[in-house]
């Protein structure tokens, strides 16, 4: 009898749920302690990448990642090719980005090159006509994750994110398209000043301890929790019986 009403008034629900909980908050936190650690290295590697001469592109795209690091290379007609407008924002500024195809980077597949942002406040462009007069440009590697599914789709020739392949077809490219874009840190039109080249600053956020610690400490406070309203709950001992007096022992 002791055993059943035991098993009965024990919260076996409750403990279940926190169990769960505790288990879900501790993995979560895990994951940011994953997260921060890969964004150390991130951090690390854009910053090596940095104090670095730019390559050839034999060199750079030869490498297991190449991101971040920086390439010389000559793009035939760069200054007058064909671009798409990537929207974009620029020290609180808005405005787009001119996005061209490099025919010659010294790799198996074409690049697609950010050639720089251009304010909204400048309606002119670059002219667009054939030519292969060779560009010297210097860029830095960054990878080109595919576009989010709540990504805005393209109108024309204006992107609202980053798609290569999408790109890359409305600039006629044939063949495969590299998963990498390469950001100009040198000017394809240094004739218009309105072109500012420039990569992504490469300081990334790193706000995953907190994170963490806010997960790890939910999960304590769960625990705090628990335990509070385990002592709050009646005895699990069974109840008295009528005849039995508190404090004297039944004669036989």
């Amino acid at each position: 009898m002791t055993t059943e009403a035991t098993r009965a008034r024990f919260p076996w629900g409750l403990t279940i749920a926190c169990a769960l909980a505790f288990a879900l908050l501790c993995a979560l936190g895990v994951w940011q302690v994953q997260r921060m650690q890969w964004k150390q290295g991130l951090i690390a590697q854009a910053e090596t990448a940095a104090g670095l001469l730019p390559e050839a592109p034999a060199y750079v795209f030869g490498a297991a990642d190449p991101e971040f690091s920086r390439v010389a290379l000559i793009c035939p007609g760069l200054a007058s090719a064909p671009f798409v407008e990537l929207q974009s924002i620029k020290e609180g500024q808005a405005g787009v980005r001119l996005i061209s195809a490099c025919r010659h980077p010294g790799y198996g597949q074409t690049v697609l090159v950010d050639r720089g942002f251009v304010a909204d406040t400048i309606s002119a462009r670059p002219p667009v006509a054939v030519s292969d007069e060779p560009v010297q440009l210097v860029a830095e590697v960054r990878a080109t994750p595919a576009p989010g599914p709540m990504a805005l789709a393209p109108e024309g020739r204006r992107f609202f994110a980053r798609d290569n392949v999408a790109m890359a077809r409305v600039l006629g490219v044939d063949g495969p398209t590299a998963p990498w874009t390469l950001f100009a840190l040198t000017s394809s039109n240094p004739e218009w000043q309105a072109l500012r080249p420039s990569a992504p600053p490469a300081a990334f956020s790193n706000n995953h301890l907190g994170y963490a610690l806010t997960w790890f400490g939910l999960a304590l406070a769960l625990v705090g929790f628990y335990i509070a309203l385990l002592r709050r709950k009646p005895s699990l001992r069974p109840p008295r019986s009528a005849n039995e007096t508190p404090g004297k022992k039944e004669k036989p």
